[in-house]
């Protein structure tokens, strides 16, 4: 796998995050809307209570039960209402963990970036040194190889002679036989 491979790898890959990271802002986005709604719902509760409460005032001897039932139950919400404020506490926080995600994502990217335009002028260099340096010393070797392969005997040629030295050495041995036999001889 090339380098620039591996980049682009590392791109989509944090390109993949990003898209994740956004989804779950939305999706925090929406859970926030949705504690609004029930916090208005709980407004009206609140609301409703405050009528009936004043509805209760004519019953006196009902009313300081229907009272201190109420309390019970505002001090439930107030509970309730404790525990959201904690869950959007959290989800700042969160969102800040993303937010500092996200800051180191691009500080990434960017190096990346920086990576990338090195690598490009690093194969723009090897392109030139290949053009100017490299192909023209194998053109060369080419030309040489060729001048070799010309002034070079072909194999057929190169046996016919290694036939014709073998036959003339066993002639010259011969003759040699002879001559030695003829030098005996006188």
């Amino acid at each position: 796998m090339s380098t620039e491979e591996k980049i682009l790898a590392i791109l989509e890959k944090h390109s993949e995050m990003f898209g994740q990271i956004q989804q779950d802002i939305s999706g925090l986005k929406g859970d926030f809307s949705s504690m609004q709604m029930d916090i208005l719902g709980i407004k009206c509760d609140i609301s409703s209570m405050q009528d009936d409460i004043s509805g209760l005032k004519v019953d006196v001897s009902g009313l300081k039960q229907d009272v201190a039932d109420l309390k019970e139950d505002v001090s439930g919400m107030q509970d309730d209402i404790s525990g959201l404020k904690v869950d959007v506490s959290d989800l700042k926080q969160d969102v800040a963990g993303l937010k500092e995600d996200v800051s180191d994502m691009q500080v990434d990217i960017a190096g990346l970036k920086g990576d990338f335009s090195d690598l490009r002028q690093t194969v723009t260099r090897v392109a030139i040194t290949q053009e100017n340096v490299v192909i023209p010393q194998i053109k060369l070797l080419a030309e040489g190889h060729d001048m070799l392969l010309q002034t070079l005997a072909h194999k057929e040629h190169v046996a016919t002679l290694e036939d014709d030295v073998d036959l003339l050495k066993s002639v010259v041995k011969t003759m040699s036989q002879r001559i030695t036999a003829l030098e005996k001889a006188q």
